[in-house]
């Protein structure tokens, strides 16, 4: 029983200490792109969401804001995208790319 409890917590530390070491290593990106609504332009959401809409290679990728950045700068982008970049670190979401956004520039 106590072989069991110890291989049990050993287990647990070293997938902390793996999440820890993941967590830590959240880069910061910067994001070359059109910064958009995901409702009003793009036509995929059924609220207004603040995007940047990158190209890579063939294929466009979309981060969305997180919630904060997307009520600060959506006003600015809603009717009328805008060429920019967008500084933050990225996670996925269920199923999204989300940036927490550290600066937006218009270009």
């Amino acid at each position: 029983m106590k072989a069991a409890v110890s291989t049990v917590l050993a287990m647990v530390m070293v997938f902390a200490v793996v999440a820890g070491i993941a967590i830590a290593d959240d880069k910061e990106v910067t994001i070359k792109g059109t910064i958009t609504c995901a409702k009003c332009d793009l036509k995929k959401e059924k609220a207004c969401a603040t995007v940047i809409v990158e190209k890579k290679g063939d294929k466009e990728v979309v981060y969305y804001f997180d919630t904060d950045s997307h009520k600060k700068n959506h006003k600015m982008v809603c009717t009328e995208a805008k060429k920019g970049s967008v500084m933050g670190t990225v996670a996925e979401k269920d199923g999204k790319m989300v940036i927490t956004v550290k600066k937006v520039t218009f270009d």
